[in-house]
Protein backbone atom coordinates (compact mmCIF):
# COMPACT_ATOMS: atom_id res chain seq x y z
CA UNK A 1 0.00 0.00 0.00
CA UNK A 2 1.88 3.17 -0.82
CA UNK A 3 2.30 6.01 2.12
CA UNK A 4 2.20 9.48 1.92
CA UNK A 5 5.66 11.38 3.12
CA UNK A 6 6.02 14.86 4.27
CA UNK A 7 8.00 15.26 1.39
CA UNK A 8 5.13 13.82 -1.13
CA UNK A 9 1.89 16.50 -0.13
CA UNK A 10 -1.06 16.18 -2.34
CA UNK A 11 -1.91 19.21 -3.91
CA UNK A 12 -4.65 21.11 -1.33
CA UNK A 13 -6.05 24.07 -2.05
CA UNK A 14 -5.94 27.09 0.86
CA UNK A 15 -8.47 29.63 1.34
CA UNK A 16 -8.48 32.16 3.78
CA UNK A 17 -9.23 31.15 7.25
CA UNK A 18 -8.44 33.76 9.97
CA UNK A 19 -8.11 31.50 13.15
CA UNK A 20 -4.94 29.55 10.96
CA UNK A 21 -3.73 32.93 9.94
CA UNK A 22 -3.50 34.03 13.75
CA UNK A 23 -2.17 30.71 14.73
CA UNK A 24 0.55 30.98 12.15
CA UNK A 25 1.45 34.33 13.33
CA UNK A 26 1.73 32.71 16.72
CA UNK A 27 3.97 30.48 16.18
CA UNK A 28 6.35 32.48 13.83
CA UNK A 29 6.24 35.82 16.00
CA UNK A 30 6.20 34.36 19.52
CA UNK A 31 7.42 30.63 19.07
CA UNK A 32 9.93 31.56 16.49
CA UNK A 33 8.85 28.52 14.45
CA UNK A 34 10.90 27.88 11.31
CA UNK A 35 10.00 27.95 8.06
CA UNK A 36 9.45 24.69 7.55
CA UNK A 37 7.42 24.11 10.37
CA UNK A 38 4.85 27.06 9.16
CA UNK A 39 4.94 25.31 6.23
CA UNK A 40 3.93 21.94 7.16
CA UNK A 41 1.55 23.15 9.60
CA UNK A 42 -0.44 25.10 7.42
CA UNK A 43 -0.78 22.44 4.95
CA UNK A 44 -2.16 19.82 7.62
CA UNK A 45 -4.75 22.51 8.52
CA UNK A 46 -5.53 22.60 5.05
CA UNK A 47 -5.63 18.77 4.31
CA UNK A 48 -7.66 18.40 7.42
CA UNK A 49 -10.66 21.01 6.02
CA UNK A 50 -10.06 19.47 2.78
CA UNK A 51 -11.34 16.51 3.67
CA UNK A 52 -13.83 17.09 6.41
CA UNK A 53 -17.12 16.96 4.22
CA UNK A 54 -19.18 19.36 5.78
CA UNK A 55 -16.56 21.83 7.91
CA UNK A 56 -18.39 24.98 8.65
CA UNK A 57 -15.99 26.41 11.23
CA UNK A 58 -13.01 25.03 13.60
CA UNK A 59 -15.40 25.52 16.70
CA UNK A 60 -18.23 23.36 15.80
CA UNK A 61 -15.50 20.21 15.13
CA UNK A 62 -15.49 17.29 17.45
CA UNK A 63 -14.04 14.75 18.57
CA UNK A 64 -15.91 12.30 15.97
CA UNK A 65 -14.93 14.72 13.38
CA UNK A 66 -10.57 13.87 13.83
CA UNK A 67 -11.39 10.15 14.78
CA UNK A 68 -12.82 9.93 10.89
CA UNK A 69 -10.21 11.97 9.83
CA UNK A 70 -7.84 9.79 11.46
CA UNK A 71 -9.51 6.66 9.86
CA UNK A 72 -9.40 7.68 6.32
CA UNK A 73 -5.74 9.11 6.56
CA UNK A 74 -4.82 5.27 7.65
CA UNK A 75 -7.50 4.25 4.91
CA UNK A 76 -5.46 6.20 2.25
CA UNK A 77 -2.30 4.67 3.68
CA UNK A 78 -0.57 7.87 4.71
CA UNK A 79 2.67 7.33 6.80
CA UNK A 80 2.55 7.06 10.54
CA UNK A 81 5.23 9.66 11.17
CA UNK A 82 2.81 11.83 8.43
CA UNK A 83 0.31 11.25 10.12
CA UNK A 84 1.94 12.31 13.26
CA UNK A 85 2.52 15.31 11.97
CA UNK A 86 -0.73 16.29 10.78
CA UNK A 87 -2.26 15.86 14.34
CA UNK A 88 0.39 17.28 16.35
CA UNK A 89 -0.31 20.57 13.86
CA UNK A 90 -3.91 20.25 15.07
CA UNK A 91 -3.51 19.93 18.56
CA UNK A 92 -1.08 22.18 18.79
CA UNK A 93 -3.84 24.35 16.65
CA UNK A 94 -6.52 23.33 19.51
CA UNK A 95 -4.48 24.61 21.99
CA UNK A 96 -3.83 27.79 20.85
CA UNK A 97 -7.74 27.99 20.18
CA UNK A 98 -8.20 27.22 23.65
CA UNK A 99 -5.78 29.78 25.55
CA UNK A 100 -5.94 32.10 23.11
CA UNK A 101 -9.38 32.53 21.49
CA UNK A 102 -11.47 31.52 23.58
CA UNK A 103 -13.12 27.96 22.74
CA UNK A 104 -14.63 26.15 25.42
CA UNK A 105 -13.11 22.50 24.92
CA UNK A 106 -10.14 20.70 22.89
CA UNK A 107 -11.75 17.70 21.30
CA UNK A 108 -8.48 16.29 20.11
CA UNK A 109 -7.82 15.30 23.69
CA UNK A 110 -10.11 12.75 23.16
CA UNK A 111 -8.73 11.19 20.03
CA UNK A 112 -5.83 8.59 20.35
CA UNK A 113 -3.50 8.14 17.70
CA UNK A 114 -1.80 4.65 16.53
CA UNK A 115 1.38 4.16 18.16
CA UNK A 116 4.97 6.03 16.04
CA UNK A 117 6.50 2.99 14.53
CA UNK A 118 9.58 2.23 16.37
CA UNK A 119 12.53 1.73 13.17
CA UNK A 120 14.88 -1.14 14.17
CA UNK A 121 18.74 0.26 14.48
CA UNK A 122 20.65 -1.23 11.36
CA UNK A 123 22.97 -4.15 12.55
CA UNK A 124 26.06 -5.68 10.73
CA UNK A 125 26.21 -9.80 11.02
CA UNK A 126 29.21 -10.97 13.20
CA UNK A 127 30.31 -12.16 9.75
CA UNK A 128 30.71 -8.26 8.89
CA UNK A 129 31.90 -6.99 11.95
CA UNK A 130 34.84 -9.27 11.52
CA UNK A 131 35.46 -8.43 8.09
CA UNK A 132 35.66 -4.57 9.33
CA UNK A 133 38.22 -5.26 12.13
CA UNK A 134 40.79 -7.14 9.92
CA UNK A 135 40.54 -4.01 7.12
CA UNK A 136 42.77 -1.98 8.45
CA UNK A 137 45.60 -4.55 8.19
CA UNK A 138 44.46 -5.33 4.84
CA UNK A 139 45.29 -2.05 2.86
CA UNK A 140 47.31 0.31 2.33
CA UNK A 141 47.32 3.34 3.96
CA UNK A 142 47.72 7.07 2.94
CA UNK A 143 51.91 8.07 2.51
CA UNK A 144 51.03 11.19 4.53
CA UNK A 145 49.54 8.58 7.69
CA UNK A 146 51.95 7.78 10.35
CA UNK A 147 53.80 4.34 10.67
CA UNK A 148 51.46 3.40 13.57
CA UNK A 149 47.90 4.41 11.53
CA UNK A 150 46.97 0.90 10.93
CA UNK A 151 47.20 0.10 14.23
CA UNK A 152 45.59 2.75 15.47
CA UNK A 153 42.36 2.39 13.24
CA UNK A 154 42.13 -1.25 14.42
CA UNK A 155 42.71 -0.58 17.95
CA UNK A 156 39.38 2.03 17.86
CA UNK A 157 37.27 -0.75 15.75
CA UNK A 158 38.12 -3.19 17.91
CA UNK A 159 37.51 -1.20 21.29
CA UNK A 160 34.65 0.37 19.96
CA UNK A 161 33.10 -3.44 19.31
CA UNK A 162 34.24 -5.00 22.34
CA UNK A 163 32.52 -1.98 24.74
CA UNK A 164 29.61 -0.74 22.44
CA UNK A 165 30.60 2.66 23.73
CA UNK A 166 29.32 6.02 22.57
CA UNK A 167 31.18 7.93 20.49
CA UNK A 168 32.15 10.82 22.81
CA UNK A 169 32.49 8.04 25.48
CA UNK A 170 35.33 6.82 23.27
CA UNK A 171 36.91 9.95 22.07
CA UNK A 172 37.46 11.20 25.90
CA UNK A 173 39.52 8.04 26.90
CA UNK A 174 42.73 8.66 28.58
CA UNK A 175 45.14 5.71 28.67
CA UNK A 176 44.78 5.88 32.23
CA UNK A 177 41.34 4.54 32.05
CA UNK A 178 42.50 1.35 30.61
CA UNK A 179 43.69 -1.30 33.09
CA UNK A 180 45.47 -4.21 32.00
CA UNK A 181 45.54 -5.96 34.99
CA UNK A 182 41.65 -6.26 35.24
CA UNK A 183 40.96 -6.11 31.44
CA UNK A 184 38.67 -3.04 31.88
CA UNK A 185 38.51 0.16 30.72
CA UNK A 186 36.55 3.45 33.05
CA UNK A 187 33.96 5.44 30.64
CA UNK A 188 32.47 8.86 31.72
CA UNK A 189 29.25 8.61 30.07
CA UNK A 190 25.77 10.74 29.91
CA UNK A 191 25.12 13.13 32.81
CA UNK A 192 29.24 12.90 34.09
CA UNK A 193 27.91 9.10 35.11
CA UNK A 194 31.29 6.41 35.60
CA UNK A 195 31.06 2.91 34.78
CA UNK A 196 33.77 -0.11 34.33
CA UNK A 197 33.61 -1.92 30.95
CA UNK A 198 35.40 -5.16 30.31
CA UNK A 199 37.91 -5.25 26.97
CA UNK A 200 38.01 -8.65 25.20
CA UNK A 201 41.48 -9.49 24.45
CA UNK A 202 41.56 -8.60 21.28
CA UNK A 203 41.19 -5.31 22.29
CA UNK A 204 43.36 -5.48 24.42
CA UNK A 205 45.82 -6.68 22.12
CA UNK A 206 44.91 -4.10 19.44
CA UNK A 207 45.28 -1.14 22.14
CA UNK A 208 49.14 -2.82 23.03
CA UNK A 209 50.35 -2.85 19.67
CA UNK A 210 49.23 0.42 19.21
CA UNK A 211 50.31 2.26 21.84
CA UNK A 212 53.90 0.46 21.51
CA UNK A 213 54.00 1.36 17.75
CA UNK A 214 52.82 5.22 18.17
CA UNK A 215 54.38 5.43 21.76
CA UNK A 216 51.54 6.68 23.33
CA UNK A 217 52.06 6.53 27.07
CA UNK A 218 50.20 9.03 29.13
CA UNK A 219 47.09 11.50 27.69
CA UNK A 220 44.38 11.02 25.23
CA UNK A 221 44.34 7.15 24.23
CA UNK A 222 43.94 7.63 20.53
CA UNK A 223 45.86 10.38 19.11
CA UNK A 224 45.76 11.60 15.62
CA UNK A 225 49.60 12.54 13.67
CA UNK A 226 49.85 15.79 15.72
CA UNK A 227 49.53 13.83 18.66
CA UNK A 228 46.67 15.55 19.65
CA UNK A 229 43.28 13.88 20.80
CA UNK A 230 41.14 12.03 17.79
CA UNK A 231 37.65 14.17 17.66
CA UNK A 232 34.59 12.97 16.89
CA UNK A 233 35.05 13.90 13.46
CA UNK A 234 38.07 11.91 13.18
CA UNK A 235 36.99 8.79 14.27
CA UNK A 236 33.54 8.71 12.36
CA UNK A 237 36.54 9.46 9.27
CA UNK A 238 37.56 6.09 10.34
CA UNK A 239 35.09 3.53 10.70
CA UNK A 240 33.47 5.53 7.36
CA UNK A 241 36.84 4.42 5.58
CA UNK A 242 36.79 1.22 6.60
CA UNK A 243 33.06 0.68 5.88
CA UNK A 244 33.93 1.80 2.67
CA UNK A 245 36.81 -0.24 1.87
CA UNK A 246 34.72 -4.20 3.45
CA UNK A 247 31.79 -2.86 1.10
CA UNK A 248 29.37 -3.12 4.11
CA UNK A 249 26.13 -1.03 3.78
CA UNK A 250 25.80 2.54 3.23
CA UNK A 251 25.23 4.46 6.29
CA UNK A 252 27.21 2.46 8.69
CA UNK A 253 28.22 4.58 11.88
CA UNK A 254 30.21 4.41 15.04
CA UNK A 255 26.71 4.56 16.58
CA UNK A 256 25.83 1.11 14.64
CA UNK A 257 28.96 -0.36 16.64
CA UNK A 258 27.01 0.15 19.29
CA UNK A 259 23.90 -1.27 18.16
CA UNK A 260 25.70 -4.54 16.81
CA UNK A 261 27.58 -5.01 19.93
CA UNK A 262 24.21 -5.24 22.22
CA UNK A 263 22.45 -7.00 19.43
CA UNK A 264 25.24 -9.80 19.25
CA UNK A 265 25.40 -9.80 22.88
CA UNK A 266 21.48 -10.64 23.11
CA UNK A 267 21.80 -13.37 20.26
CA UNK A 268 24.76 -15.38 21.91
CA UNK A 269 22.86 -15.58 25.60
CA UNK A 270 23.55 -12.25 27.61
CA UNK A 271 20.76 -11.05 29.87
CA UNK A 272 19.11 -8.21 29.36
CA UNK A 273 20.15 -6.27 32.36
CA UNK A 274 23.94 -6.71 31.80
CA UNK A 275 23.99 -5.56 28.38
CA UNK A 276 21.87 -2.34 29.78
CA UNK A 277 24.81 -2.01 32.38
CA UNK A 278 27.23 -1.94 29.80
CA UNK A 279 25.77 -0.09 27.56
CA UNK A 280 25.00 3.00 29.88
CA UNK A 281 21.35 3.39 29.68
CA UNK A 282 19.29 4.48 33.07
CA UNK A 283 16.09 3.14 31.72
CA UNK A 284 15.67 -0.58 30.61
CA UNK A 285 13.51 0.57 28.56
CA UNK A 286 15.76 2.37 25.99
CA UNK A 287 17.98 -1.37 26.02
CA UNK A 288 14.93 -3.10 24.94
CA UNK A 289 14.67 -2.20 21.63
CA UNK A 290 17.51 -4.98 21.42
CA UNK A 291 15.63 -7.70 22.14
CA UNK A 292 13.53 -6.89 19.17
CA UNK A 293 16.24 -6.48 16.81
CA UNK A 294 17.68 -9.80 18.32
CA UNK A 295 13.94 -11.01 17.52
CA UNK A 296 13.65 -10.48 14.16
CA UNK A 297 16.81 -11.63 13.48
CA UNK A 298 15.90 -14.67 14.74
CA UNK A 299 12.91 -14.75 12.74
CA UNK A 300 14.64 -14.72 9.45
CA UNK A 301 16.77 -17.22 10.84
CA UNK A 302 13.94 -19.55 11.06
CA UNK A 303 12.73 -18.67 7.98
CA UNK A 304 15.69 -19.19 5.93
CA UNK A 305 16.30 -22.92 7.75
CA UNK A 306 12.55 -24.40 9.34
CA UNK A 307 11.25 -26.75 6.15
CA UNK A 308 7.59 -25.56 6.80
CA UNK A 309 8.35 -22.25 7.38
Amino acid sequence: MPTTTAAEKPEVQTVPDPQVEAFMEFLSAERDASHRTLRNYEHALATFRARHRHFRAWERCTADDFRLYLFDCMKRGMARSTLRLHFAALRSFFKFLTRRRGLKANPLLEVQLPKAERKLPLVLTQRQVEGLLAMPFEVEQPKQAPAWAAARDAAVLEVFYSTGLRLAELVSLDVRDIDLFNETARVVGKGSKERVVPLGPHALEAIAKYRGAARVTEGPLFVNKSRRRLTARGIGDIVKKYTALADLPVGVTPHKLRHSFATHLLDNGADLRSVQTLLGHASLSTTQIYTHVSTERMKKVYDGAHPRA
